[in-house]
């Protein structure tokens, strides 16, 4: 289970199950690499829970921080389907997460490859090594089609 493009299935998954409810197809997971197991599992959930914070990110550290009884996830992995937004990457951060790996490009609202490259500031507390593209085709091709049903 431990590569990338197995675990970013599963994210994937989790993408799916938010289209289905009707939320935009992004999904994450926590992963510990010590334990070779899943933590948490989430898609985005902002219609569900009247939350525009309830990002699959968010929902997934929040969870994992809960599980855990912590604050900080720096043994943690995160896998998103889609780059992360600037909130997100500011959870990220303060999470302490280890590793961050994500499927497509948000070049309008990402914060890594998009406008806002948080990760490149220097007031940033944490930088957590970074991973882009993994299964990008398959993750580009959800919210193509997700907003394509839309129009």
């Amino acid at each position: 289970m431990t590569n990338p493009s197995n675990l970013m299935q599963e994210a994937i998954k989790c993408a799916d199950e938010a289209k289905l409810n009707g939320e935009i197809p992004v999904g994450a997971i926590i992963f510990d690499p010590k334990k070779n197991t899943i933590i948490s599992i989430s898609g985005n959930k902002t219609n569900k829970n009247f939350d525009p914070t309830a990002h699959a990110e968010i929902n997934v550290i929040r969870d994992a921080c809960a599980q855990l009884n912590c604050s900080r996830l720096p043994e943690y992995d995160l896998y998103v389907t889609l780059e992360p937004c600037v909130m997100c990457a500011a959870a990220i951060s303060q999470a302490r997460i280890r590793r961050l790996y994500f499927g497509a490009d948000d070049l309008k609202y990402g914060s890594i490859n998009g406008n806002i490259n948080y990760f490149q500031k220097e007031n940033t507390n944490h930088l957590p090594e970074i991973y882009d593209n993994i299964c990008s085709t398959s993750c580009n091709k959800l919210l193509i089609n997700f907003f394509k049903e839309r129009r």
